[in-house]
């Protein structure tokens, strides 16, 4: 019987035109939006390069400063910007920190149109924990980007309730079901056949699209070639998710009228209600406190320790004597005065800052225990972690843009209070800024998003005999 449904839905999937219909709806959605993405790629990674090349273009400017102020050349710079003070290279000089696009960054936008791609950090600049936004569109951000993951998660169940909402109930209404009853077969076999069918070639169809989408944006292949099955096998348990919603719809509800409202309605459910309301759900428990406050806060701090300027800067070289002023004939300058109380502002931010990151965990640990209970969540967030764009993936540059602010003001403030003079020998030494993305394995979504599809199959195999005659009948 499986033989004659498979030849039977071919034949009437190419005279229905449904085939070719859907390659070429398919097409065009994964064209347009994989295209979209890897514009935006583009204009990050151009952005990234410009910073970079502005960096290098000032650092051939620095070397050629200090070529002249080392053979005792008169200078055509400011005296607070030229680079043998090393306070002077740490504000003027800055190293970029930036987060290089992963290789399947065109599928998912994720976080990336809220958070920056690069960072200078400078010596003497604010907390960067406070400086990881941009300015973005609000009209952009209310309607989102039509991405691969967009189409994936939002419109291809649409495309899968369309293409099996009627598989059973349109028999009725012809009036062939009760021919089929009376054949010695098992009409819910005969239903789970033609979805698995179904389920095939969309799925070739999928397959086939994404790959010839790829190959026509000139994607590198040898980047992405290690991704892309575990990106197909996590479309493809989402895609058999929705079916296996479908198969139990075409048993229990008894028209093709009934079937695709129940079906719109579970895309309601699971694709837009459940997310929005988890995410309320979050924000109500575990508020996040008042930035406003926060930067008040900061702003104090900071006035209350320019006042203490100087007993900060003693106690600083206590605490730190390999800061020591080795040369008593110097004066303390501003800057001597400045990183001290910097550190101490720093120090005395650490609790409200800490507060502000144990909220957003609490509300990431919230969505994480309750994400299961709508595969769309699990699955956006499965693409965005493998293209790089996920919260955590942002959360970890962040915290190594932090880092290296750190080693940025470590290297320079022993020059400061050595009274030492940054010189182009010191050049080489220079640290640099190398981003390790986060690692992330989507495996368990895969094998739970299939075990979940399996189980709804099963449920709908054990309906009992009586339900399908009275559903027939």
């Amino acid at each position: 019987m499986f033989l004659y449904n498979f030849k039977y839905e071919l034949k009437l999937l190419l005279r229905s035109q449904w085939i070719q219909l859907l390659s070429i709806v398919l097409l065009l959605l994964f064209g347009f939006s994989a295209y979209s993405g890897k514009g935006k790629v583009a204009k990050r990674e151009a952005d990234i390069a410009a910073a970079h090349n502005e960096v290098k273009e000032s650092d051939q400017v620095m070397l050629q400063l200090l070529d002249s102020i080392e053979k005792g050349i008169k200078v055509n710079a400011r005296p607070w910007t030229t680079p043998n003070k090393p306070m002077a290279v740490g504000n003027y000089y800055p190293r970029v920190a930036a987060m290089t696009p992963q290789p399947l960054a065109f599928v998912a936008t994720g976080q990336a149109d809220l958070f920056t791609h690069y960072i200078k950090p400078t010596v003497s600049g604010d907390d960067f924990a406070l400086n990881f936004t941009e300015m973005t569109s609000p009209v952009q951000l209310l309607f989102g980007n039509f991405d691969l993951a967009f189409v994936v998660v939002y419109l291809l169940p649409l495309l899968i309730i369309a293409f099996s909402y009627n598989v059973l109930s349109s028999e009725k209404e012809s009036g062939s079901l009760r021919l089929l009853a009376s054949q010695p077969i098992d009409i819910r076999k005969w239903v789970l056949q033609k979805l698995v069918l179904r389920f095939f070639w969309l799925s070739i169809l999928v397959l086939i699209s994404l790959l010839l989408v790829f190959a026509f944006l000139n994607i590198n292949w040898s980047s992405i070639i290690t991704i892309l099955p575990g990106l197909f096998t996590l479309i493809l348990s989402y895609m058999l998710f929705w079916f296996a919603l479908s198969f139990l719809v075409n048993l229990f509800v008894d028209s093709s009228a009934k079937n695709a409202i129940s079906l719109l309605g579970l895309w309601v459910l699971f694709v837009l209600l459940v997310p929005s309301i988890l995410n309320q759900l979050g924000t109500t428990l575990y508020p996040m406190p008042s930035r406003t406050l926060m930067i008040n806060q900061m702003r104090s701090l900071k006035a209350d320790a320019t006042k203490k300027q100087d007993k900060i800067l003693d106690n600083f070289l206590r605490d730190h004597p390999e800061y020591a002023i080795n040369d008593s004939t110097q004066t303390r300058g501003f800057y001597h005065n400045y990183m001290a109380s910097q550190k101490l502002v720093k120090e005395e931010l650490q609790p409200v800052i800490k507060s502000y990151e144990t909220q957003l965990r609490k509300q990431q640990y919230w969505l994480a225990r309750l994400k299961w209970i709508s595969p769309a969540v699990t699955v956006q967030e499965s693409l965005n972690k493998m293209a790089g764009t996920s919260t955590e993936d942002y959360q970890q540059f962040r915290k190594q843009v932090i880092a290296f602010a750190e080693t940025w003001r470590g290297f320079l403030t022993p020059f400061l209070y050595n009274n030492q003079k940054f010189s182009s020998k010191d050049y080489p030494k220079i640290p640099a800024f190398n981003y390790a993305p986060k690692e992330h394995n989507n495996t368990w979504v895969t094998i739970s998003m299939g075990v979940c599809s399996v189980l709804l199959f099963v449920l709908g195999l054990l309906i009992t005999r009586k339900q399908m005659i009275t559903s027939i009948t």
